[in-house]
């Protein structure tokens, strides 16, 4: 069935007037609502649509919802109809929707009903050409990527399609997020958070409490997280980079603290422990120590005691009134390798007492070798001076015994005094890398938004 409209292509208007060329096109073509406005039913009616976005009212990355409001034009013309300008007094004309034939757009990701308010007019002009505007509220389905948010960049489409008649026309809308009030609100107290625990591992950890220092730290970054969980995107699809982020962050936190609870129990209980593993001292003391930079000291490393000794003593033989302490001066620490030269020299203090020859220690003027042996013995044996040295002998060889455990219990404690120095280093040079990884990768992405949305604009 074809729109009935004069095969002369025009209407005639009785005089130059509005409501004449109105009383015209209701005998025309008013009441043809079912029907496409063609002669015949097989030429094809060409419909243009286009709209404008005139705000995005909301987007929701947990929905997976993009609601935007929208001003649709429909173009398309009626076959037949025309009509002089200068015999019926205009070129254009508003008239009633619902009288007129409308084609049925709709967009394939309406969500929800459009509550846009209603218009009810549409434009004729004398060739025939209708121009039909309306607004839509879109409450859309949008596929979102939230994978580099707040420097995101979404896709969302809107699909114009019709029930009754074949084609379809496929738009994209392209948005771009401001990452501004993110960077400032998120990112920035982040890393100012997260350079306060890296800088307080220059506190030293036997004088200082490290550990209730880094505990307020990580309950201001928790209580920061919180207030700021609102401008953070939740979604299932995928995990946003900025979250990765957040949660290293509070990892490396964490980790930072229970790092300093083991480098405080190894300064205080070192000398408690046992032998450090063979294992650890390989991989720590040998490997990662030299990675940080924290080898053994040389001066305990290159230790000659049997030298340092022998000086000691040359020193005490050429100069007898100046003591003979092998120890250093008391503004300078005590190093393992002091304690043993003082062992070594008492050594051989000890061995030189105990050689000391029988002619020396008494005088006698018989010849007969028994009576002088005798009388040597029981000179030794009563004199107060030997007997003297002997007491301190034996006290020097305990004193000897004890240097020697303590040796062995203060090159255990230095050897986990240092695993703990190694460990902090090595915290400390991921906490750096870290930091420096992800103020590259911020500024990248940052600088990429920013070359993509030049491009878009």
């Amino acid at each position: 069935m074809a729109l009935l409209v004069k095969t002369t292509g025009t209407i005639n208007c009785s005089e130059p007037t509005t409501d004449a060329l109105l009383v015209a096109l209701k005998e025309n073509i008013f009441g043809k609502t079912e029907v496409r406005p063609v002669i015949n039913l097989k030429t094809p009616t060409n419909i243009n649509v286009t709209f404008t976005l005139y705000g995005i009212l909301d987007v929701d990355e947990k929905a997976q919802i993009f609601d935007s409001f929208i001003w649709v034009y429909l173009f398309w013309n009626i076959e037949g109809l025309s009509w002089d300008p200068v015999e019926c007094g205009t070129d254009r004309i508003s008239l009633p929707r619902k009288q007129l034939w409308r084609p049925d757009i709709v967009i394939n990701e309406f969500m929800d009903e459009n509550k846009a308010p209603d218009t009810y007019y549409l434009y004729v002009e004398h060739t025939g050409k209708v121009m039909d505007d309306l607004p839509i509220h879109v409450i859309s389905s949008c596929n979102m990527d939230i994978y580099t948010f707040p420097f995101d960049i979404q896709n969302c489409s809107f699909t114009f399609n019709s029930y009754k008649l074949n084609g379809k026309l496929f738009n994209q809308i392209v948005l771009s997020r401001r990452p501004t009030m993110y960077v400032v609100n998120l990112l920035i107290p982040s890393c100012f958070l997260i350079a306060v625990d890296l800088f307080s591992f220059l506190l030293p950890p036997q004088n200082v409490d490290r550990s209730a220092f880094k505990m307020t730290l990580i309950l201001g970054y928790t209580v920061f997280l919180l207030l700021m969980n609102d401008l953070l995107p939740v979604t299932g699809n995928t995990l946003p980079l900025i979250n990765v982020f957040f949660s290293l962050c509070l990892a490396l936190m964490v980790a930072s603290l229970l790092e300093t609870i083991l480098i405080v129990n190894i300064q205080c209980g070192s000398s408690y422990y046992g032998p450090l593993p063979q294992w650890a001292r390989v991989l720590f003391l040998n490997y990662l120590a030299k990675l940080v930079f924290l080898s053994k000291k040389c001066s305990d490393q290159n230790c000659d005691p049997e030298g340092k000794c022998r000086e000691f003593l040359r020193a005490g033989a050429r100069a007898p009134k100046a003591p003979l302490t092998p120890h250093p001066p008391l503004h300078m620490p005590v190093s393992i390798c002091h304690l043993r030269v003082f062992y070594l020299c008492i050594k051989k203090i000890i061995s030189k007492i105990s050689l000391v020859p029988v002619e020396h220690r008494t005088e006698t003027t018989r010849c007969d070798p028994v009576v002088d042996a005798s009388q040597s013995e029981a000179v030794y044996k009563t004199s107060p001076t030997l007997q003297e040295l002997r007491k301190i002998s034996h006290e020097l060889l305990s004193i000897r015994q004890q240097v020697n455990k303590h040796f062995k219990t203060d090159e255990s404690a230095d050897e986990w005094v240092h695993l703990g120095q190694v460990i902090d280093r090595l915290l400390f040079g991921l906490y750096v890398i870290f930091l420096s990884v992800s103020f590259i990768t911020i500024f990248t992405i940052w600088l990429s938004w920013y070359n993509k949305n030049a491009y878009l604009t």
